[in-house]
């Protein structure tokens, strides 16, 4: 190629072109006004931030120093961001459904897009799953909906007195060779029909724990779902129950349950890049 006709482009960053890019506009329109359905108010925050390393580890963040001096951070996540912005800027105790549409950075120069919301100091995970699911079945996408609590795998920590790395890497090696049977056995758990022989066996300190993952999975209308009691998002303010949605290896959509400011809230985000490859994908496959 004439080298006055190359262009490139990171890897890591994201170019939409043509369909592509008339796709991703009509995945984020039908999903504004399905926020909108559900009372959820729009906002669009800043790009750089002073306070994401509340929510994501520093090796993972884009940092700068702005004009005086002080450490800043591309937006590698909205959750923090978005909550305060609420509470300590614009001071709103009306508006506690907030929702976004924009993208987030992480180091090296990843570059991803994502279709959010929070519902600020109303615990109500049922709804974003209700939310996600009608968005999944408008564009015909399949996937598994896989549910799980942060606080099973810091209990666990406490009562075996390992680190919660083991956790964050997935390290599933790591648990079964502490061959601790209830321990196996929650490893194991995928189906919902299972969950009553686990709880027999385990410590009274996860029965409630797990509990609650049956309420919401019971609760959900979705017919596809696993259990993951022993997953740990990397997220830091995630701190009981959580969901994802999958398709083959691909995170479509996550969230969970949250404390921030002494709120109890949860909030979830569709993977709009994920998204589109999906639906391309299929297509192709047609």
């Amino acid at each position: 190629m004439r080298a006055d006709l190359e262009h490139e482009i990171p890897n890591g960053s994201r170019l939409y072109f043509s369909d592509t890019a008339d796709l991703k506009r009509e995945l984020e329109s039908f999903m504004a006004n399905l926020f909108k359905s559900y009372k959820f108010e729009e906002i669009l925050t800043p790009y750089f931030s002073y306070h994401q390393n509340l929510s994501v580890k520093d090796e993972e963040l884009l940092t700068f120093f702005d004009s005086t001096n002080h450490k800043i951070f591309l937006r590698a996540d909205s959750t923090v961001d978005v909550v305060r912005i609420i509470l300590r800027r614009i001071k709103s105790k009306e508006y506690k459904r907030i929702f976004y549409i924009q993208p987030v950075f992480k180091y090296p120069n990843y570059e991803f897009y994502q279709m959010g919301a929070e519902l600020i100091d109303e615990r109500n995970l049922y709804l974003g799953i209700e939310i996600a699911a009608k968005f999944f079945n408008e564009f015909n996408i399949k996937s598994d909906l896989q549910i799980s609590n942060i606080e099973i795998p810091k209990l666990i920590c406490k009562i075996l007195d390992i680190p919660i790395s083991i956790f964050e890497k997935g390290d599933i090696y790591a648990i079964l060779k502490l061959n601790i049977n209830w321990l196996n056995e929650l490893a194991k758990l995928t189906d919902i029909k299972d969950l009553n022989k686990v709880k027999d066996v385990v410590p009274d300190e996860l029965k409630e724990p797990l509990n609650l993952i049956e309420e919401l999975a019971n609760k959900s209308s979705f017919k596809n779902i696993k259990l993951a009691p022993l997953y740990y998002s990397k997220m830091r303010y995630y701190d009981k129950l959580f969901f994802r949605f999958l398709s083959g290896n691909s995170i479509l959509c996550s969230g969970g349950d949250y404390e921030i400011d002494g709120l109890e809230s949860s909030g979830f985000a569709i993977m709009t890049d994920s998204v589109l490859e999906n639906i391309l994908e299929n297509k192709d496959m047609q």
